[in-house]
Parts: structure tokens; C-alpha cells; sequence
């Protein structure tokens, strides 16, 4: 028997028992985490360093990538280090650092979403009142609004997981996360944490509400201009939006609403990867690819780089 007094570390499922595939693992969760990691530090580097970004667009995009960055960084090094060194334990404070970063940087991530639809919105809808509605202090005052509700809504979902009791061993799959956690409750306490859960459900509902109408009333204007050119460059900062919201919503969504008594190991793994993984690697991608700003700031700014190192070469070598 296991409760909070006497629980001092948890086990996490490995992706194998077989040592080679445990090495497979490593490699391709290493290649994976570097990718992220460059994309999103490029994006980052990029929008500091070029003027012509110092747009509220792009201080939110810069803000996601962090965001992408810390969740990236929160489980997928421990899944590498427990699957090179061929161990499966977590500390009971480790659990909670988890659990507490993961849904921190989840809500924030999905704060700052949800900013940038209204961000779209004024821009196309009323751009007139653009510069007056987003300007810099009421941009910085909502990015530091979305840090400081996740940081509140991460406690409040920390403090009811870890209040419970727990009795039904101290295996989770792969990460800890609160899905996994409620399975090993012994005591009707859990029932706070669901309640939690639902209203957390309602409120993530009320933000893609928000999204859905303002994307309707943005592609309502957009059909209305004139100019092709002008709806093109509209779609062109709207799409790569939508598609990181879809992505993040639909991937989050499956982890979290699936059945955990009736998933399997293997199942709850793929999960696992699918929206702690694959959202922080896929955005870079996709706003790089879509918005063609970023591109060129992108393209200039490699190129440049690549200019001077080949400068220095010809110096040092003269």
C-alpha cells in the first residue's frame, strides 16, 4: 500500500524491455528534441534581431516558442535519460515538477492561441484601430496575463492531484501526467481533481468558442477585399495559426479525453509523444513554411550568418 506520506518516487513505463530498442528510442527522441529546439530558438533568434518583426504577430509567436521550449524540455530529457541509462524511476517531487510544468506551459501555450486569434481579429477586422488596441503596453500586459494564468491554473490542478491519496501502485505511463495518477487513487478525493478537470474542459471549450468566431468574422472580411493579392497576404498570416491551434487542441483533446482504463501501454505512449512532442517541433515548421515574413527574416538572417562565417574563413586562411 502507497499513500502521500510513504509514496517517494514513481516508475515509468519504458518504451521497452529490449535494450536496442531502448537505444532506438534515445536516438530518435534525441534527433527529435534538437529539431525542436533549433526551430524554435531560430524563430526566437530571428524576431529579436529583425526590426521589421517588432510586431504584436510576432511577440506572441516569439512567446509560443518559449513556451514550445519549456514544454519540450520538460519530459522528453527524462524519457531520453531513463531509456539510455536504463531506468524507470522519478521522485515523488520530480512527479510533481512535472505535472505542474507540463500543465503550465499547456494553458500559457493555449492563452497565448487564444491572444493571437484576437490579435487576427483587430487586424483584419478593424485595422483602423490596430495600433491603438495592440499596442506595446497592452501586449505586454496580455502575454504576462497568459504566464501568470498558467502558472495559477498549473497550481490549482498540482495541488488536487497530489492531494490525493495514492494506494494503487506508483506506475504511469512514460511521464507523469494526471490521467495516469488518478488510476492510482484509493480514496473519493479524486473527485475534486475531476471536478477540476471538467471545469477545465469548459473553459478550453469557451477559448476555442472565441477562436471559432473570430475566424469567422475574419475570413468574412477577408472575402470582402478586393484585391487578391490583399486576401492572400491575409490567409497567409491566419492559416499557420489555425493550423497550430487545430494541432494543439486535437492532440491535446485524445490524451486527455481518452478512456485511461481501457488504453493500453502502448497506446497512452504514442499519445504521450503525439502532444508533448510532436506541437513544440511542428510549429516552427509551420509558421516559417506558411507566413512569409518569418520566411524571409528566416532566409536573411541564415544567409547572413552564413556570409560572415565565410568572411572570417577567408581572413583567418589569408
Amino acid at each position: 500500500m502507497f499513500n502521500q506520506t510513504t509514496m517517494t518516487e514513481f516508475l515509468l513505463l519504458g518504451f521497452s524491455d529490449i535494450q536496442e530498442l531502448q537505444i532506438l528510442h534515445f536516438v530518435v527522441f534525441l534527433v527529435v528534441y534538437l529539431a525542436a529546439l533549433v526551430g524554435n530558438l531560430l524563430i526566437i533568434t530571428t524576431i529579436a534581431l529583425d526590426l521589421h518583426l517588432h510586431t504584436p504577430l510576432f511577440f506572441f509567436l516569439m512567446n509560443l516558442s518559449i513556451l514550445d521550449l519549456g514544454s519540450n524540455s520538460v519530459t522528453t530529457p527524462k524519457s531520453m535519460a531513463n531509456s539510455l541509462m536504463n531506468t524507470r524511476s522519478i521522485s515523488y517531487s520530480g512527479c510533481v515538477t512535472q505535472v505542474f510544468l507540463v500543465f503550465f506551459f499547456a494553458s500559457a501555450d493555449f492563452a497565448i492561441l487564444t491572444i493571437m486569434a484576437y490579435d487576427r481579429y483587430v487586424a483584419i477586422c478593424q485595422p483602423l484601430h490596430y495600433e491603438r488596441v495592440m499596442n506595446r503596453r497592452a501586449c505586454v500586459q496580455m502575454a504576462a496575463s497568459a504566464w501568470i494564468c498558467g502558472l495559477l491554473y498549473s497550481a490549482l490542478h498540482t495541488g488536487n492531484t497530489f492531494a490525493i491519496i495514492f494506494c494503487g501502485g506508483n506506475m504511469v505511463d512514460q511521464f507523469c501526467e494526471i490521467p495516469q495518477l488518478l488510476k492510482l487513487a484509493c480514496s473519493d478525493t479524486y473527485l475534486s481533481e475531476v471536478g477540476v478537470i471538467v471545469f477545465s474542459v469548459c473553459l478550453v471549450f469557451s477559448c476555442f468558442v472565441f477562436i471559432i468566431v473570430s475566424y469567422v468574422q475574419i475570413f468574412t472580411t477577408v472575402l470582402r477585399i478586393p484585391s487578391e493579392q490583399g486576401r492572400q497576404k491575409a490567409f497567409s498570416t491566419c492559416l499557420p495559426h489555425l493550423v497550430v491551434i487545430s494541432l494543439f487542441l486535437s492532440t491535446a483533446t485524445f490524451a486527455y479525453l481518452k478512456p485511461t482504463s481501457s488504453s493500453t501501454s502502448g497506446l497512452n505512449l504514442m499519445v504521450a509523444v503525439l502532444y508533448s512532442v510532436l506541437p513544440p517541433i511542428m510549429n516552427p515548421i509551420i509558421y516559417s513554411r506558411r507566413n512569409q515574413e518569418i520566411k524571409g527574416a528566416l532566409s536573411k538572417w541564415i544567409g547572413w550568418r552564413l556570409l560572415t562565417k565565410n568572411k572570417l574563413s577567408i581572413f583567418f586562411l589569408q
